[in-house]
């Protein structure tokens, strides 16, 4: 019974691993540019203009152009100035200027940090259970009297240690 639950193992683990391959490639891009998403890193400098409507009060100035975070520095002459452009109350002429990813890189940023109100939310579900079954199958890669897998028991408990490290720290 052990050795058709190894092999099994070892074969599910092999076909997801190349099944995978291209997500966890996109997953692990994705994963070291969103370290810089308080950075401009890869960010390039989008102008939008839009016409929101004259005499906007400065506490629905936010809400009118979607930005929960927007806080008016100053008003003068009928101008709005704010950290992402410039709103004029006659007009109704908002400008912002807005620091975005490039469209592929934006998409599969979105992608890595879904929510469950997002439509594919149940393919991250899917991805971290199938990493939580490569975790668990790696074990059952190598038998376990060998001395490749004792050796392998003594990087699984550096490992441990060093995540406990980090999270603890």
């Amino acid at each position: 019974m052990g050795r058709e639950v190894g092999t099994w193992m070892r074969e599910v683990h092999r076909y997801l691993g190349f099944f995978l391959a291209g997500i966890m490639a996109m997953y692990a891009v994705s994963g070291i540019v969103m370290i810089f998403r308080n950075t401009d890193f890869l960010k390039k400098e989008i102008v939008v203009e839009q016409n929101i409507g004259p005499n906007v009060a400065q506490a629905d100035l936010g809400a009118k152009l979607k930005n929960k975070k927007l806080k008016v520095d100053r008003a003068e002459g009928g101008i709005m100035y704010f950290k992402e452009g410039t709103y004029n109350t006659q007009t109704g002429e908002a400008v912002i200027t807005k620091k975005e990813l490039p469209y592929v890189m934006d998409k599969m940023t979105h992608l890595h940090k879904s929510t469950s109100a997002d439509p594919l939310y149940f393919l991250n579900i899917f991805f971290g259970l199938s990493l939580l079954f490569f975790v668990i199958s790696s074990f059952w890669m190598f038998i376990p009297s060998s001395s490749v897998f004792r050796k392998g028991m003594y990087f699984t408990l550096a490992g441990i240690l060093l995540t406990l490290l980090l999270v603890f720290i």
